[in-house]
């Protein structure tokens, strides 16, 4: 079931239970995942893509291990706020992945995430190789945090 908005996502959510992030690029699926509560967002793997039946199955084995109960997909808006292909192709993954889980799938806009992991792991000292490595999986963290933050004020204005 694919939720337009993080405020419809969060009703189809468990109690507990964790979530994963997707930085999803055309070469690579950055995965972040978060604790049983929806605290801590945790970079996790990046997927190398292939083809989709070979890239869904490697992240429906994580989403099995870990035992996820909601996938938020990176939405890479312009920023104007316009949708542009990158958009287009997120929301047509999204459509195919609907197709092979039950899991709740909404979108976070990931503006400037990946610009904010670089920064971030430019602050750490790591070197560009290393970089170059975990962009993906560390944007997938940072794209999975806002989307957490937004479930625990929704929460927070609920009580």
């Amino acid at each position: 079931m694919i939720c337009a908005t993080i405020e419809d996502f969060a009703p189809h959510l468990p109690r507990l239970g964790g979530v994963a992030g997707l930085d999803l690029g055309t070469k690579t699926i950055g995965v972040a995942v978060s604790d049983r509560m929806r605290s801590v967002a945790s970079p996790l793997s990046t997927i190398r893509r292939e083809k989709f039946t070979l890239d869904v199955a490697a992240l429906l084995k994580i989403t099995t291990e870990r035992e996820i109960v909601g996938l938020v997909l990176g939405l890479p808006m312009n920023m104007d706020g316009s949708e542009g292909p990158r958009c287009q192709s997120t929301r047509a993954f999204a459509r195919n992945l609907e197709k092979l889980t039950d899991l709740p799938i909404t979108f976070w806009d990931e503006r400037l995430s990946t610009v904010a992991a670089e920064r971030a792991m430019l602050e750490a000292d790591m070197s560009r190789k290393r970089r170059a490595e975990v962009i993906d999986h560390v944007a997938a963290g940072f794209i999975l945090q806002g989307a957490l933050d937004r479930l625990r004020h929704m929460e927070a204005a609920r009580d």
